[in-house]
């Protein structure tokens, strides 16, 4: 199977997958390395099919499927330790959290995608962090960061918002 056969396979599979699909997986199922999987990707997205990737996987990004929730961007700072406190507060009170950003100086808005919505989503993400020893994207801008957080309505959103406060999250900009 050449290249472009193994991405249209790949496409395919994305379109009907009940779930995400992990590199590792697609490159098992296609006896290539998992970093062939990441190129085939990154080439199907640089021809415009609207695939997603998280640290659990990949999926495809339904054209026409609004967010049914409310959604804010929220701004946080904190250290590598309490990342996986800051999360957990987010989906214990409904939230999910689809990515992180921070500002970078020569590269401006680096966004990496999360799609946490449960706290196994969490303890697979620090596990993840930890195991590898993998640097956050907050450390690149001394631990502010901002999180796309969906709720199901504004009231689950201010629980978070008041949460996070408490906790001492929440990024407050001092003033001179």
């Amino acid at each position: 199977m050449n290249g472009q056969e193994r991405r249209s396979e790949i496409r395919k599979l994305l379109e009907s997958a009940p779930e995400k699909i992990r590199a590792m997986d697609l490159a098992k199922r296609f006896s290539v390395s998992r970093q062939i999987i990441v190129g085939d990707v990154a080439l199907l997205k640089a021809e415009g099919v609207p695939v997603v990737s998280t640290p659990r996987g990949y999926y495809l990004k339904r054209e026409g499927v609004e967010p049914s929730g409310y959604r804010e961007t929220l701004v946080c700072c904190h250290d590598r330790a309490h990342t996986g406190e800051e999360l957990s507060l987010i989906v214990s009170l409904g939230g999910i959290v689809h990515n992180v950003s921070v500002e970078h100086e020569v590269y401006g808005m680096l966004t990496g995608n999360l799609e946490i919505e449960t706290l196994e989503d969490v303890h697979a993400f620090i596990q993840k962090m930890e195991g590898d020893q993998f640097v956050l994207l907050s450390a690149l801008s001394g631990g502010i960061h901002s999180h796309l957080i969906e709720t199901k309505d504004r009231a689950h959103m201010e629980k978070i918002k008041g949460a996070l406060d408490k906790a001492g999250f929440l990024y407050r900009r001092e003033e001179p």
